[in-house]
């Protein structure tokens, strides 16, 4: 019998995973990762989401009511380093950071996997909307999910073929609707649970807060500019903007106003007009290929570059040893440096990486 882990946030999808993995035979074992950086409770619960008491507690009443065993494993120091420093070094260097990929990457996998393993484990398995296939060239690839309005592989493209390999995604071959039915036909209290919404260590949304209360770097105001260099106001510093914001910048120019570019060595925030803020050439570094071991002729691909972007053709190719240049066939806007470029072929993950 394989034994895996399933990763238990208390959430429906999750508990529905660790439900039907052990319908289907397998040796399950249920791990909340304790990820909270305080220890009073009170922050602790102010945490919410995946992260709070309550939803460990849900997470080890759901384990106990479908009869398997449940812990709660410290993953704070890996959390911290790989997440929230990532996440405000992003932020104060002029970029644009997805959190839950880095999350993904470096702490629900590569340190749950690691931890799990040296427990007998065979796999790992978590509650993401995405299919995991072997393709006939023997590489693993993330396919998009049953439940495209669901699909969560944009965050999951920078898993490795070791750890694509070492996982399961049970909840990826069906819709929202029907992981509640599940949920509500095993009797799990969960069923009717709302998803989590924001990023769990920032649960009121306010980024800027966050980072001031946890950085000892200085954030001064500085100039909004033109692209020449026309200086057209002050702005609050550059943590509280990102490429294409509209709202919130406090200028009245006569025409709608884009963030174009944030400039972090001369502390100028780039503002320009819709028109200005499109383009048709992106570059991404930090790659990782999935479907294929690599990329050696131009192709045709299908590309995303923000989680909710409904994605546009391409023609990407290699431009470096680790960079990947795409030329889309209609103008994006908002193209944003930090966040992922990730390339499809068909269903599945071709690869991706991150936007310079």
């Amino acid at each position: 019998m394989s034994r895996v882990v399933v990763g238990m946030s208390g959430g429906v999808d999750s508990s529905v995973a660790a439900y039907l993995l052990k319908e289907q035979g397998y040796e399950v074992i249920g791990v909340t990762m304790q990820i909270w950086q305080k220890e009073d409770a009170c922050s602790i619960e102010e945490n919410g989401g995946c992260c709070g008491l309550s939803a460990v507690e849900d997470a080890r009443r759901v384990a106990s009511s479908i009869g398997i065993p449940y812990y709660v494993m410290n993953f704070r120091r890996e959390f911290r380093e790989s997440v929230i420093d990532y996440f405000m070094s992003e932020y104060l260097s002029g970029r644009t950071p997805n959190p839950c990929i880095a999350c993904n990457r470096y702490v629900k996998w590569e340190a749950l996997l690691s931890r799990s393993m040296a427990i007998g484990a065979d796999y790992i398995a978590t509650g993401h909307y995405a299919r995991i296939d072997r393709l006939d060239n023997g590489r693993y690839a993330v396919r998009r999910s049953a439940a495209l309005s669901k699909d969560q592989t944009y965050a999951l493209y920078n898993l490795t073929q070791d750890q694509l390999a070492h996982t399961l995604m049970p909840v990826g071959a069906y819709t929202k609707e029907e992981i509640r039915a599940v949920a509500e036909k095993a009797g799990l209290l969960v069923a009717d649970k709302p998803d989590s919404q924001d990023i769990c260590f920032v649960p009121d949304g306010d980024y800027a807060a966050f980072i001031r209360e946890n950085t000892e770097q200085e954030i001064p105001a500085g100039n909004f500019v033109t692209p020449s260099g026309e200086i057209l106001g002050r702005h609050k510093g550059i943590i509280h903007y990102t490429v294409g914001q509209r709202k919130g910048l406090g200028l009245a120019l006569g025409y709608p106003a884009f963030v174009l570019e944030i400039r972090p060595r001369t502390n100028e925030v780039v503002i320009g007009t819709y028109e200005e803020s499109l383009t048709q050439t992106v570059k991404a570094d930090r790659v990782n290929f999935m479907s294929v071991e690599d990329l050696t002729e131009p192709k045709r691909v299908f590309a995303k570059i923000r989680y909710n972007h409904k994605g546009a053709w391409c023609t990407v190719e290699k431009t470096g040893e680790d960079e990947v240049t795409c030329r889309f066939e209609e103008p994006q806007r908002a193209v944003t440096p930090g966040q992922a470029l990730v390339l499809y072929e068909g269903e599945h993950v071709l690869g991706g990486g991150t936007i310079l």
